[in-house]
């Protein structure tokens, strides 16, 4: 969304325009019940987060003043109402402070040996470079990968699934993902790097043991 189709849209939701809210609503749904899921228990829980966010959403829309865009202010409202719905569940602390203890980990995001010795003349470098992941071929592949990717997006720490869903996903900016997630731009590079580290060994592992099929 940009700047001028962001006015156009909120002066129709503001009159009322059914056709404009359902127009948002199918274009984002699938995501906000993805990053929902980071925070809540299970899909139910994620659904009743989306249709608050929507009418927060509706009930706010007059203070929505475009300095960012329509899409962050969306993503803002969404992970508030979220952790909101997540503190019923479990003990939460401040998205800073996860963010700092996701990026303060002590394990290396991708193991050491696989990359040459500081001795080497090329150190640092790979020592044999990761090999590209075939292509699904079938709509039954394409279907157990999309499966497989879900799972295992869902199985990273909480910060890491929102920025690599909100970046890689979604495509927002690391700007946007940083005003959504309110962390700072260094922690946002090196979680968005940890998760996808943490795919790419999940990734090499399934084809590994399937045999590249």
């Amino acid at each position: 969304m940009n700047s001028g189709s962001d006015r156009t849209l909120v002066e129709a939701l503001r009159r009322g325009d059914e056709a404009a809210f359902r127009g948002i609503v199918s274009t984002c749904q699938e995501s906000f019940l993805r990053i929902a899921r980071a925070w809540v228990k299970d899909r139910s829980s994620a659904e009743e987060v989306v249709q608050r966010t929507w009418l927060v959403a509706i009930e706010s829309l007059d203070d929505f003043e475009g300095r960012s865009s329509l899409r962050t202010w969306l993503y803002s409202i969404l992970i508030n109402v979220a952790r909101a719905q997540g503190r019923t569940d479990r003990k939460m602390i401040p998205l800073s402070s996860l963010a700092a203890a996701e990026a303060g980990e002590a394990v290396p995001s991708v193991d050491p040996d696989r990359f040459l010795p500081d001795d080497h003349r090329w150190a640092g470098h790979w020592a044999v470079a990761p090999l590209p992941f075939p292509s699904p071929e079938t709509a039954l592949e394409r279907s157990e990968l999309r499966s497989f990717l879900e799972q295992a997006i869902g199985a990273l720490p909480p910060i890491q699934q929102q920025i690599l869903v909100l970046c890689d996903v979604e495509g927002l900016t690391g700007e946007e993902a940083c005003n959504i997630l309110g962390v700072s731009g260094t922690h946002q590079r090196v979680l968005l790097h940890r998760a996808r580290a943490k795919l790419r060994e999940l990734l090499e592992h399934r084809f590994a043991t399937k045999g590249g099929k």
